[in-house]
């Protein structure tokens, strides 16, 4: 193979220009919100790349140098530095956050522990609800630091390396509340989020369960049958052989199909692909290539190893990854394997000192799964600040319980504190606990609008995530949120470019739009999802009398619209969002735009026909990505882009740059959500035939060719008024466990109100009890202008 197979693209070395230094120390300012900072016992100091620091060969900022009373003073528009030139003490190195970011705690002095708002942690394994998370590099009070002293080194080879004893090496963020440039500065440092295959946004099926080839496609027969959709299938540890000689040690590690279940893999993976499935297996390697392998004499051979002597696992030792790669897995990938499940849990050490095995499975593996032009991608554990460069992270094996299922939207949300974007959670919870279905299918809910939405369960019979397992709500609810996944795919992966080309993870904390607003902080599980939504997932039991979840959440200013109801929020307050069990709060901003595949078997290509969700009170405007999935995706000349922007008077849809791999033509639906029935549209002065649907006014526009410009005028715009309200009341009524009686007065209150203010006070009035009347508020407090136009007594 080439010398340079494990040697990536890094650029470690700073410009000259960016570096202050003395006999022992070095402060490199990398960006005007970063600087490196280091001290060496014997003054030599390090340039090869680290697991956190790949790139420091960025423009130099400006700053200024100066000394006074024998301290270094380093300024920057964003901080200063203030060090005494010795041995690193809280005494002689300070940094200061510039402009004013709070009246205290601005300051951080070596050796402190910086308050802030978290970064994520290696795994959930066995979580039962919320674990201690690592250090990210944004904070209210302006200032974060990245320790990097004990990571390792990739030598020019591409090769690990250890640090030298007596080095302290320290990344200093201060960007104030500018929590989007300490996520771009991390990215320019520490190297961006790679662009993700189109079919990894999907539905991933896994469960632990010794599957044969045919009981796999028959279970894929009845998805196809229950319309529900998948992309990639997982296959866990049974897919290898798993009882050995114990004198062999564990059947964990295993590289030889267990022909017994899959007599054919090479036909039962073209048979996945087949389906529009890419496949992933399972591997624990911490037992390295044992004598009953498939591939242990090829690999003995190599290593010139004898005797059938095990071959321990060291990814440090570039004569055993090459084996490892070239005569282990990728024989495997040729009989059909896409990608691996990395499933490290065997600890932090190996024979080089510091190098921590999970982060080179995660480094090499990506590196190999990108040769020849491919797109990488792996599946692994988180190891440590760097790891979004290695894609998806599998967060282990959580307990199914409500506390674990109300922890993973404020996990995933803060993951992106650290730059790390694309979790993939054990959906539905791993082990343990009891079966609930309205927990499965909330969490079910929390896949759909999470990074990655794959559903798993451990090896026990009556643990499973199928949504037939599940009574017959559930099923329904399950099964129309993972149609829904698959619909949402084309806005998916145009927020996949903006993670990789712009910095910008999928899902987000609020308070990185809203840094000064304190409810942005204190409802932890609310989060925005890409450039259009914000989701409130409910991860609480619902409520036995109205027989509805809810979450709290608070909404930034402007109009927020339910995609599911229609029903639009006025923001800037706190609220509580009441939903049915096919319900999630999923709200688009105004004047938002969210683009579906209007089938959800037509979504992983390029959809002939997609719909258009509209928030219409205000103008917006999306930019629709499309690009051939081949590569790192960066070569812009190969995009599809479809500008679509909305304005009160019209609607305009052109696609622009490579269209040869779009369908020739394409068919739009217009939905603009809470728009009344006397909403008009017309295309080229002919008016559009509307029909009325559950979240507004729903047009379908004539198919034309994908070059061609459509232009959509808007006659009349219209909102649901009154008599949507009252229909909404009289459905909430209809489900709640109440006194019959009590319905109908209730019921009467909201009809004979004039309004918003005269209806909410009429319901305070009737002291309903604190469930039914914040959910009845929700609905009245929704639209505060609405008035009846002819109020009755």
């Amino acid at each position: 193979m080439a010398t340079d197979r494990y040697r990536p693209q890094f650029t470690p070395l700073a410009d000259p220009a960016a570096v202050v230094a003395g006999e022992r120390y070095r402060l490199t300012v990398l960006t005007d919100g970063v600087v490196r900072l280091e001290w060496s016992e014997d003054g030599v100091f390090e340039d090869r790349a680290s697991t956190f620091a790949i790139n420091r060969a960025l423009p130099v900022p400006e700053f200024s140098v100066r000394e006074r009373a024998g301290r270094v003073e380093v300024t920057t528009a964003r901080m200063q530095v203030s060090y005494d030139q010795g041995p690193f003490t809280p005494a002689g190195l300070v940094v200061q956050a510039l402009g004013g970011v709070t009246n205290y705690h601005s300051v951080w002095r070596f050796g402190e522990t910086v308050p802030g708002e978290g970064g994520t942690a290696r795994t959930l394994d066995y979580a039962d609800g919320a674990v201690p998370l690592g250090p990210g590099v944004v904070s209210r009070n302006g200032l974060a630091v990245v320790d990097d002293s004990d990571s390792f080194l990739f030598g020019d080879d591409g090769m690990p390396a250890s640090r030298r004893p007596g080095t302290q090496d320290l990344y200093v963020f201060v960007h104030g509340r500018d929590y989007r440039a300490a996520i771009r500065d991390l990215y320019a440092v520490s190297g961006p989020t790679p662009l993700l295959p189109r079919w990894a946004l999907g539905n991933w099926w896994s469960r632990y369960h010794a599957y044969t080839a045919d009981t796999y496609r028959d279970l894929l027969d009845r998805f196809d049958e229950a319309g529900l959709p998948f992309s990639v299938a997982v296959i866990d540890m049974d897919w290898h052989h798993t009882e050995v000689d114990p004198v062999h040690g564990s059947g964990w590690t295993g590289y030889s199909w267990n022909r017994e279940l899959f007599p054919d893999p090479a036909s039962f993976l073209a048979a996945l692909h087949e389906r529009g499935l890419r496949a992933t297996l399972n591997v624990h390697p911490a037992d390295g290539i044992r004598s009953f392998e498939d591939s242990y004499p090829a690999v003995a051979e190599a290593l010139g190893v004898e005797d059938g002597e095990p071959i321990p696992f060291e990814p440090t030792d570039r004569a055993f990854l090459d084996a490892y790669f070239d005569l282990v897995h990728h024989p495997l990938e040729k009989e059909g394997v896409d990608f691996w499940w990395l499933d490290w849990q065997q600890g932090a050490h190996s024979r080089l000192p510091g190098a921590d095995p999970l982060w080179l499975l995660n480094h090499f593996h990506f590196l190999d799964s990108g040769r020849e032009g491919r797109r990488p991608l792996t599946f692994s554990r988180y190891a440590g600040p760097g790891s979004h460069r290695y894609p998806v992270g599998f967060s282990g094996d959580a307990v199914v319980s409500w506390a674990s299922l109300d922890f993973q939207p404020y996990f995933t949300a803060t993951a992106s504190n650290i730059g790390y974007g694309w979790w993939s959670h054990d959906i539905g919870g791993h082990v343990f606990g009891v079966k609930d279905d309205v927990l499965a299918t909330r969490w079910v809910q929390f896949g759909v609008f999470s990074p990655i939405n794959r559903l798993h369960s451990a090896n026990n019979p009556y643990l499973r995530k199928e949504p037939w397992s599940f009574g017959g709500e559930a099923e329904r609810a399950m099964t129309q949120a993972l149609r829904f996944r698959h619909r949402l795919i084309p806005y998916l992966h145009t927020m996949n470019a903006r993670a990789a080309f712009e910095g910008e993870p999928l899902v987000q904390p609020v308070y990185w739009s809203h840094p000064d607003e304190r409810a942005a902080y204190r409802f932890r599980n609310t989060y925005l999802f890409g450039s259009e939504l914000l989701v409130a997932p409910i991860t609480t039991p619902q409520d036995a009398e109205l027989l509805l979840g809810s979450a709290r959440a608070w909404l930034p200013p402007g109009r927020w619209t339910d995609v599911f109801t229609g029903t639009a929020y006025e923001g800037g307050r706190e609220v509580r969002l009441h939903r049915t069990l096919d319900g999630v709060p999923a709200l688009l901003r105004d004047g938002g735009i969210l683009p579906l595949a209007t089938d959800h078997d037509d979504a992983l290509g390029h959809p002939q026909s997609l719909e258009l969700l509209i928030a219409p009170g205000t103008p917006g405007r999306f930019e629709l990505v499309e690009e051939p999935g081949e590569g790192d995706g960066r070569d812009r000349s190969r995009w599809a882009t479809t500008a679509i922007e909305w304005t009160r008077e019209e609607l305009r849809i052109a696609a622009s740059g490579d269209l040869s791999m779009l369908p020739r033509r394409r068919r739009w639906t217009v939905t603009l959500l809470g728009a009344g029935e006397r909403t008009e549209l017309s295309v080229d002065g002919a008016p559009l035939p509307g029909r009325v649907v559950a979240t507004g006014m729903s047009f379908e526009l004539p198919d034309a060719a994908v070059d061609h410009v459509l232009t959509v005028t808007v006659g009349r715009l219209v909102e649901r008024g009154w008599e949507h309200l009252e229909s909404q009341v009289e459905a909430l009524l209809g489900r709640a466990q109440v006194a019959y009686e009590r319905k109908v007065e209730t019921h009467a209150a909201v009809a004979g109100a004039s309004g918003v203010a005269d209806a909410a006070a009429r319901l305070t009035g009737l002291e309903l009890g604190p469930a039914l009347e914040h959910a009845l508020l929700e609905l009245v407090l929704a639209r505060p202008g609405l008035t009846r136009p002819t109020p009755r007594g």
